[in-house]
């Protein structure tokens, strides 16, 4: 297959929204690894007071003009998109990596997005770029976990995720795309096809450790990713929850019409914009995330693992700039990747701190 970047350890690359929440954990892990990215993102201000602290180039631009965009990605070769909600950003920084010949790498979780790059990955192999979106916790340790299974039992036809946290804390970027994707209630797959549930409809007992806890299906990337990577046509993704937490889920569901309209959806997003702030240092470290899956194939037989890793920002920081120094040294080839599709299914397990297990 051919190699669309030929290994070159100091080709430039970028991180959008080097400012936000991730997009600064990111460039600054970077920088302690001896990497040295472009950041970019459209507040100037906050950008250039982060590049004067970790001594970057910065460059300051939004994704309304397609020709600005690709004009500040000349010289790029890897573009780590960080700057959500991806349902509106990921289409025009797309668009730019195309026409500028640059790898796009994302830290999306929705499925649209996974479904839009995945319909066309002929394209992208044509413009010759690799695009793998959710190259963070979405999707890179359960895509994997996927992957595992489907190599323990290769004729499998369902697929069982689930993971839950100690404390989960979100930052502002996933609350405001958790709230977009509210009115739309929960997604799995069945014989291939993506269908919508009722938020909280679908709940089942999961074994995270040596009991079963309650989790409730959710609409998480790997309903559309994990197809991808193993044609496994049934897949249903769990959140391990508290009691009340279903009940808020499916009191959603009730709501759903009301959750659409566009000033509910503004006031939601701004309460989010004051009032979120995403984990600290300490309440990162303090916290870790507990993976379990399961395969079954239609006679009945099973296989079943357990993966521990840690909390979901630090995981994302240490797998996206693992992704984009491995495409940088070792190139890759073009087309629409899963993590798993890109590195093998065990890729996840080079990460610090992730162990998997027979469950």
């Amino acid at each position: 297959m051919a190699t669309a970047l030929a290994p070159k350890s100091d080709a430039q690359w970028m991180i959008y929204g080097a400012n936000g929440y991730t997009g600064r954990l990111c460039a600054i892990e970077a920088v302690r690894r001896g990497m040295r990215p472009v950041l970019a993102g459209r507040n100037g201000d906050a950008l250039a007071m982060l590049g004067k602290q970790l001594k970057l180039e910065t460059r300051i631009f939004s994704l309304d003009d397609p020709r600005v965009v690709a004009d500040n990605l000349g010289g790029v070769a890897v573009m780590l998109h960080c700057a959500g909600p991806f349902s509106a950003t990921s289409v025009p920084m797309l668009s730019a990596c195309e026409h500028g010949h640059c790898h796009y790498l994302d830290i999306t979780g929705e499925i649209d997005v996974f479904e839009y790059v995945h319909q066309r990955d002929a394209h992208w192999k044509r413009a010759n770029i690799a695009v793998i979106p959710g190259v963070g916790f979405d999707v890179v340790p359960s895509d994997c976990l996927a992957a595992m299974l489907k190599r323990a039992l290769p004729d499998a036809t369902h697929l069982t995720l689930a993971f839950r946290s100690k404390r989960g804390k979100m930052s502002p970027g996933t609350a405001k795309t958790m709230v977009e994707g509210l009115p739309r209630g929960g997604r799995i797959r069945r014989d291939g096809r993506i269908v919508e549930i009722p938020s909280g409809s679908l709940t089942r007992k999961i074994p995270f450790g040596s009991t079963e806890e309650p989790a409730v299906a959710i609409p998480w990337g790997d309903v559309s990713t994990a197809y991808y990577s193993t044609g496994i046509p049934n897949i249903e993704v769990y959140l391990g929850v508290r009691k009340k937490q279903m009940r808020q889920m499916r009191w959603a569901a009730r709501m759903r019409p009301i959750l659409s309209l566009g000033f509910v959806q503004n006031y939601l997003k701004n309460s989010i914009e004051r009032k979120v702030k995403g984990p600290n240092e300490k309440e990162r470290a303090a916290d870790e995330t507990v993976l379990w899956g399961e395969a079954r194939n239609a006679a009945g037989q099973s296989v079943a693992l357990r993966m521990h890793t840690p909390e979901g920002y630090t995981l994302t920081v240490d797998a996206s700039l693992t992704i984009v120094k491995r495409i940088l040294i070792e190139g890759i080839a073009p087309g629409a990747l899963t993590p798993s599709m890109a590195f093998g299914p065990d890729f996840v397990t080079t990460l610090h701190g992730v162990n998997v297990t027979k469950a």
